[in-house]
C-alpha cells in the first residue's frame, strides 16, 4: 500500500509542477490516482497509449507513451510491438491505427468520439467524384473514416498536405474533404481550386482548375474569424498568432504562422514573442502553456472539440479494464485504405 501511495505522490508532484497554473489542485490529485492505476494496467496488459495534442492537459501530461498530431501518432502506431493500442483521440485515428496494425487490438475510450469533418463525406461521395472525374488522383485528409480512405489514392495530414499534393505532379487533383485546408494548400501551391455543386458535380465553364475541393469543415476551426484576430491585435499589437490550416484561408492569411499542431508547438518553442495566440482546439493551448511556462499564452476563447472532450481518464481506465471500445475495420476496406495511409507516411 505504501508503494502505491508513493507512486501517486510522485505522479501528483510531477503533474503539479507542469499544470498547477492550468488545472485546479483538487483535480490534479484525483487525476494522479487515475494515472497511476492506468499506467499499472497498461504495463500488465502490454498496451501502448497514444495521446493526440487535443487531449485535456491532465491526461496529456500523465498517461500517453507518445503524444503528437495525426501523422506522428500514425507513425508510432505503425511501429509498436505492444499487443494493445489505446488511442486517446477520435474514431478515425483509432481506425488509422487498426489499418496499420490489423493483428493488434485497438481501443477507443469513448464510443462518442466522432468528427464533424469525417462525417461530412462518405465513400459513396468519393466514388461519385471518381466517376465524374475519371483518372484524377484523390487526396484524402487523414481526418476521414476508413471506407473513405479506401477510395483514395493517398492520404495527407495538415503537416504534409502540401508535400503530398506536389508529389503527385498531376494536372488536376481532387482534395477531400476539408474546404479550408484545400483552400490553404491551393494558395500555397499556386493552384486554382473550385468547389463544384454537389449532386451534379457540375463545374460549368470552369475547365482550367487544378484542384477540386469539398465543402466539409471542422466545427472547431470554423469558429475563428479575421475579426477575432483584429480584436486581439488591437489590444496586443506584438502578439504572434498561429492558426491551424483547418481555419479559413482568410484567417490563416491574417495570422503569422499556420501549420500542423506539432509544427505550431515547435514554433512556439523556437521563437520569442511578447504573447502567443493559438487558433485551434483550446486544450492544445493548455498543453503548450504547460510546456512553455516562461511564455505568455493568450486565450481568445474556450473552443473545445466536443468529440475530443469525450476522451477522459476515467474512460481510458475502463478501456483497459473492459476492452472498450474495440475498433474494427473490414479487411477488404483495410487493405485498400492501408495503401493510401502508407503512401502518406512515406512522404512524411
Amino acid at each position: 500500500m505504501l508503494s502505491q501511495i508513493t507512486d501517486i505522490d510522485k505522479m501528483y508532484a510531477g503533474m503539479k509542477e507542469k499544470l498547477s497554473h492550468i488545472v485546479p489542485d483538487v483535480e490534479l490529485r484525483i487525476k494522479a490516482e487515475l494515472a497511476v492505476e492506468i499506467n499499472k494496467l497498461k504495463k500488465e496488459r502490454n498496451a501502448v497509449i497514444l495521446g493526440h495534442n487535443y487531449m485535456e492537459a491532465a491526461l496529456f501530461n500523465s498517461i500517453p507513451d507518445f503524444v503528437g498530431d495525426s501523422l506522428e501518432l500514425s507513425r508510432k502506431a505503425a511501429q509498436t510491438d505492444k499487443d494493445i493500442i489505446v488511442f486517446c483521440g477520435v474514431k478515425f485515428m483509432g481506425e488509422t491505427a487498426k489499418i496499420l496494425n490489423p493483428s493488434k487490438k485497438v481501443l477507443l475510450p469513448s464510443n462518442k468520439a466522432g468528427c464533424s469533418l469525417a462525417e461530412s463525406i462518405t465513400a459513396a461521395d468519393v466514388r461519385a467524384l471518381k466517376q465524374r472525374f475519371p483518372g484524377v488522383p484523390v487526396v484524402t485528409y487523414v481526418n476521414t473514416y476508413a471506407d473513405v480512405k479506401a477510395e483514395s489514392d493517398i492520404c495527407c495530414t495538415s503537416g504534409n498536405a502540401k508535400k503530398v499534393v506536389e508529389s503527385l505532379n498531376a494536372d488536376k487533383i481532387i482534395f477531400l474533404p476539408d474546404e479550408y485546408l484545400a483552400g490553404n494548400i491551393a494558395r500555397e501551391t499556386g493552384k486554382k481550386i473550385i468547389f463544384p455543386k454537389r449532386g451534379t458535380w457540375d463545374v460549368g465553364r470552369e475547365t482550367d482548375f487544378q484542384m477540386l475541393g469539398w465543402s466539409g469543415r471542422c466545427e472547431v476551426h470554423d469558429q475563428f474569424t479575421v475579426k477575432d484576430i483584429e480584436t486581439v491585435r488591437a489590444q496586443f499589437p506584438d502578439v504572434l498568432i498561429l492558426a491551424h490550416p483547418e481555419c479559413s484561408p482568410e484567417v490563416t492569411a491574417a495570422s503569422d504562422y499556420s501549420s500542423s499542431t506539432t509544427a505550431m508547438i515547435r514554433y512556439v518553442q523556437e521563437t520569442n514573442a511578447p504573447q502567443y495566440l493559438i487558433l485551434t482546439e483550446c486544450s492544445m493551448g493548455d498543453n503548450i502553456a504547460a510546456a512553455n511556462p516562461d511564455k505568455e499564452m493568450l486565450r481568445l476563447c474556450m473552443v473545445r472539440c466536443p468529440h475530443m472532450n469525450t476522451i477522459t481518464m476515467e474512460d481510458t481506465l475502463n478501456a483497459l479494464k473492459y476492452d472498450r471500445y474495440i475498433i474494427d475495420v473490414p479487411e477488404e476496406i483495410r487493405v485498400r485504405a492501408e495503401r493510401a495511409v502508407r503512401r502518406m507516411i512515406e512522404i512524411g
